[in-house]
This record gives structure tokens, C-alpha cells and sequence, in this order.
């Protein structure tokens, strides 16, 4: 059938263009996925949406159509996991995700960790993990309890494609705020997500609303879903539909700066080792967002 009418509704401009349905979205995403559409259709669908702007229904849409083709990382022995999407990296600031995941990770809990580089410039988390000798999984089916970093292409070699485009136009599309709202395992979930910028926060509190879905929602640290270390943001509980603010944004003037590391891999991986054998404080807006996912984790 083609996408070539979905493109004439939401190819109009930001202020002509029409919302397309959830199902309407869905269809869309799906044949995109699926190279059913060629490069140029592909191209005019990004520019498109990066215009128009995504709907909460659209993006549910696209949700749809991403879960039915992922390959799924197993559940193990019934414990819920916390995903962790690391898309962004770090350029100014060190990467700090990784601290988050492995925080959680003594504490019992389990991370599945998922990503893929979307910028050349940037130190990614894969780049830290590997620096603090972790791998990353080679296959789906190697899941395990701890920590699980999963890269995209693993999930999905259609949506990593998507998310490539980016290279080449310069500009993000759906695909990039799709592997922060996605659930790309198997059981019981928490998704730790975050925002760049203020409308988005707007528009993926309603995001999970629509689907449901269990998530915690922050203002990232460079776009990385962990709290910045030097002033606390406020996190956002989502469950059953429902919103709970669990923490309040720091405000007013910094008293004190923590010593962070300069944003290079090795040296945000020496910070973390000196964090997780207590040679050096964690940071304390990190502390409170370890905190505030331990007691969600309680009430899934």
C-alpha cells in the first residue's frame, strides 16, 4: 500500500499538517521497519515529523509497531528489570549512566542497558562500560541476572538503520525518542527515561500514560537517563496510567560542585570504580534516584 498517504497528512507543514491515528502510526512505523518503503519515502518521513512534531497517539502508534518486531531479551527468574536507554552520551559531562546501572546492580537489581552511538563526538556508555571491562552481549538469548547492555542492532537492525539516518541528515526523527519510551524485554519492567528538552518531557508524560507503562522520567544529564550530579531534577514515577512526582527539582544556588572526572572514558570509568568501592561519595542526586527505583521496584 505504500506510505505515500500517510506522508500527504503529516507533510503539510507545522501548522497544515494532520495527526495521524495510533493504528494510522503503527501501519507507518511498520513498513518503514519492514523496507517496504524506499530511501526517499524514509527521508520524507523523518523530515516530516521532525517539522510536525510527534502526537502522544502517534508515538503509542510507533510503539506498537517497534514492540511487535523486537527481539526480546528473556525474563530470568521472575525478578522485574530496569532499562536503562543510552542513546546520547556525554560531551561536557561525564557519562554517568553506567554509575546508575551498577548501582543498581548491588543492590540485586537487574539493568538491562541498551544503546547504540547517535553522535561521533560523544563518549558513549558502551565506551565506559567496556573502559570498566564489561561486555557488551553478542546474542539475545545470552540474558543473565545483573547487568545486561544490549546493543540496538540486537533488538532491532531495522530501527539501529533508523536511527542512522540521523548521520546523514543531521537531524533527529521518531526513532530517537522511541528507544527512551520502548520496552525492549520480556516480564516485569521499569523503564528509566529521560528529556532534553522541556516539551518533551510534555509529551512522553503522556506517552506513558497512554500505553501504561511503568517508567520513571527525568531530565537527563546530557540525554543520558541519569540525575546530574550537581543538582538534583525532579523525577517522575509513572504507573497504571498515573503520575507520581517522587522527587522535586533542586533550586536556588549551588553551596557545592562535586569533583567529576574530565568526560573521557577511562577517566569517567576510574570515578565509577572509586564510587563503587566507596573511595569516594556517589554523587547525591544519583543516591536519590537509586533510592526513588529501589522503592518503585517495590510496588511492581
Amino acid at each position: 500500500m505504500g506510505i505515500g498517504h500517510y506522508l500527504k497528512e503529516i507533510g503539510r507543514g507545522k501548522d497544515g499538517a494532520r495527526p495521524l491515528t495510533r493504528e494510522q502510526a503503527a501501519d507507518l512505523l511498520g513498513q518503514v521497519l519492514d523496507a517496504k518503503v524506499s530511501d526517499l519515502e524514509i527521508g520524507a518521513f523523518c523530515l516530516a515529523m521532525r517539522i510536525k512534531g510527534e502526537t502522544p497517539a502517534e508515538m503509542a502508534g510507533f510503539l506498537d509497531a517497534v514492540h511487535t518486531r523486537l527481539n526480546l531479551l528473556p525474563a530470568v527468574d521472575q525478578q522485574t528489570t530496569v532499562v536503562i536507554p543510552c542513546y546520547n552520551g556525554a560531551r561536557k559531562l561525564p557519562a554517568l549512566a553506567p554509575l546508575l546501572a551498577l548501582l543498581l546492580c548491588q543492590q540485586g537489581v537487574r539493568v538491562c542497558l541498551h544503546g547504540t552511538p547517535t553522535e561521533n563526538s560523544r563518549t558513549t556508555s558502551f565506551d565506559v562500560l567496556e573502559a570498566l571491562g564489561y561486555k557488551a552481549l553478542a546474542q539475545i538469548d545470552q540474558a543473565q541476572t545483573g547487568l545486561n547492555i544490549l546493543p540496538t542492532e540486537l533488538l532491532s537492525p531495522a530501527l539501529k538503520k533508523l536511527l542512522d539516518v540521523r548521520r546523514v541528515v543531521n537531524l533527529r526523527n521518531p526513532a530517537h525518542s522511541l528507544v527512551k519510551l520502548m520496552n525492549p524485554c520480556l516480564g516485569s519492567t521499569l523503564i528509566v527515561s529521560s528529556y532534553t528538552h522541556p516539551e518533551y518531557a510534555v509529551s512522553m508524560a503522556q506517552t506513558f500514560n497512554l500505553t501504561q507503562a511503568s517508567a520513571f522520567l527525568l531530565r537527563g544529564t546530557e540525554g543520558e537517563p541519569v540525575a546530574d550530579p550537581r543538582r538534583t531534577p525532579q523525577m517522575d514515577f509513572f504507573h497504571g496510567g498515573s503520575t507520581l512526582t517522587v522527587q522535586a527539582a533542586q533550586v536556588g544556588a549551588l553551596q557545592s560542585t562535586p569533583n567529576l572526572p574530565e568526560p573521557t572514558a577511562f577517566k569517567t570509568a576510574a570515578f565509577i570504580e572509586d564510587v563503587l568501592q566507596q573511595k569516594r561519595e556517589v554523587p547525591a542526586p544519583i543516591a536519590l534516584q537509586v533510592q526513588h527505583i529501589l522503592q518503585a521496584l517495590k510496588s511492581l
